[in-house]
């Protein structure tokens, strides 16, 4: 579905990505994982079209997207829940979701996935009307998420989803990001929680540096000694 070929990307003179290749099949959930500065957050961004490319090219099912605008990488298919989730502290939460739609040609279908969204995550329609900005942070991921959904997405790249929040709403999280797998949806998943990140992917790669240095099925790496001294701690 995704394919990353030798992408290199930077901020001006600092390189961030190094000729990073990778593949996301249909169906799947991969997991980024890395040190912070390591280029997670840059390979989403470029994925998104955030951010230009320097070297390198992006294919989203097959067709070249590392020249078009965020707005047309949305059309397409591909959802950006950002790190930190940005949402839109001044409106409420059912004005936040329903931007999440902006980019949708099929307008008759939104009220059926806000329905959805509101499935699985029950508390976003108890806040329907509340502002975001006064949300908790657990709640805040939970919208950021569910916009996200809102745009149909058939890719959904997280980044950090489980960040500065409590164990068990870290595991709520993680439970729908499996949910919305299982239903359809192919999920890039970067995640400072590594052994989270390896239980609910089926393939992982670790960055160094701008670099892929390791990559393989998840099982697998959480067996590797490497990986399991520098981001399982055991």
């Amino acid at each position: 579905m995704l394919r990353l070929e030798r992408v290199s990307a930077a901020y001006g003179r600092i390189q961030a990505l190094r000729g990073v290749s990778l593949e996301v099949p249909a169906g799947s959930v991969v997991a980024l994982l890395g040190a912070n500065g390591a280029g997670k957050t840059t390979t989403l961004r470029v994925i998104s079209g955030l951010l230009r490319p320097t070297d390198g090219a992006v294919f989203f099912e097959g067709r070249r997207i590392d020249r078009l605008p965020p707005e047309a990488i949305v059309r397409l298919g591909v959802a950006h829940v950002p790190e930190g989730r940005q949402v839109f502290a001044d409106l409420t939460v059912g004005e936040n979701l329903i931007l999440g739609a902006y980019a949708r040609r099929d307008r008759r279908n939104v009220p059926a996935d806000l329905e959805r969204v509101f499935e699985l995550f029950p508390v976003l329609r108890e806040r329907r009307k509340q502002l975001a900005g006064t949300l908790s942070g657990g709640e805040q991921q939970m919208l950021a998420i569910g916009r996200a959904l809102m745009a149909r997405p058939r890719l959904l790249l997280l980044d950090e989803p489980s960040l500065g929040l409590a164990p068990m709403v870290a595991r709520e999280i993680f439970r729908t990001v499996r949910r919305v797998n299982a239903e359809g949806t192919t999920v890039l998943l970067v995640e400072q929680d590594a052994s989270r990140a390896l239980q609910v992917a089926q393939t992982a790669y670790v960055l160094q540096t701008g670099q892929v240095v390791l990559w393989g099925p998840a099982a697998e790496l959480r067996q590797n000694e490497a990986v399991r001294r520098s981001y399982l701690g055991y």
